[in-house]
């Protein structure tokens, strides 16, 4: 992958982003990760701050060099880490990211696999428990919300997608269904990172291959949403201890613990 570029550039570019499209080499595709990690670096740098308005759609597309379904994807996953907001008919933009004081965990905490485990067991810890929350506590508006997640989800298995932004939005709206807004402070914190595909190529790496991978993935939360929506805190506990278990040890089998992450 070509060294990442940053953005604030691109606010500026106007007429001539197409022009630099046409001269420069076409690279690989794939590159919703270089979009994601270009913005990022931009923020951390102060070359965009909060309220300042991103690229355009087509911007992005000449900058990069990719399609617009890679620009949308990327977005989304910005979206669900909290670092940007889409205000309809007006562009989308950079917002304040959450107030994390001293706790941190950055990308650049991810140096080998066993980093992405030792995330997946925290989750475990906090989420089993929020998912037995969540079905003391959620409302029928709760409900809409996790069914539209796992929709997204279902409706992202037969196309090219890794899933990563409803598998977050899944397990965000559990989060939010507990009535406790520090679960999903420290879920819109730690953002779409939590998601091992997005550290760990696993998909390229499962023996029973992606498509079946995804759906096994989406079986794992309809039960943890069956026993929320059933009110049932003991199956949902299980049913999200299940879920992360089973992808932890996904993740053990496919990569050696000591590797770097793929991503």
């Amino acid at each position: 992958m070509a060294p990442v570029q940053t953005l604030s550039s691109l606010a500026h570019s106007g007429d001539n982003s197409a022009a630099t499209a046409a001269t420069r080499p076409r690279r690989p595709r794939g590159l919703v990760s270089e979009i994601v990690e270009a913005l990022v670096l931009s923020i951390r740098q102060g070359q965009l701050q909060p309220g300042d308005k991103l690229p355009t759609e087509v911007e992005f597309m000449a900058r990069f060099d990719v399609s617009r379904t890679v620009v949308r994807e990327a977005i989304s996953k910005l979206q669900a880490s909290g670092l940007v907001e889409t205000r309809h008919g007006i562009g989308t933009f950079v917002i304040e990211p959450p107030d994390t004081r001293n706790f941190k965990i950055a990308p650049e905490d991810f140096a080998t696999v066993a980093d992405v485990i030792a995330l997946l067991e925290l989750r475990i810890s906090l989420e089993t428990e929020a998912a037995g929350l969540a079905a003391q506590r959620r409302t029928p508006a709760n409900l809409v919300q996790l069914e539209a997640a796992l929709q997204n989800f279902k409706d992202a298995i037969p196309h090219e997608s890794d899933g990563v932004p409803a598998d977050f939005q899944f397990h965000m709206e559990v989060a939010r269904a507990t009535g406790n807004q520090h679960f999903a402070d420290l879920m819109t914190y730690l953002g779409t990172m939590i998601i091992p595909r997005t550290r760990v190529k696993t998909l390229e790496n499962v023996p029973e291959g992606r498509l079946a991978y995804l759906q096994k993935v989406h079986a794992e939360h309809e039960s943890i949403y069956h026993a929320i929506r059933d009110q049932d805190s003991d199956s949902a506990r299980a049913a999200m201890r299940t879920h992360l278990s089973n992808s932890r040890e996904r993740l053990r089998k496919s990569q050696p613990l000591d590797s770097a992450p793929s991503n």
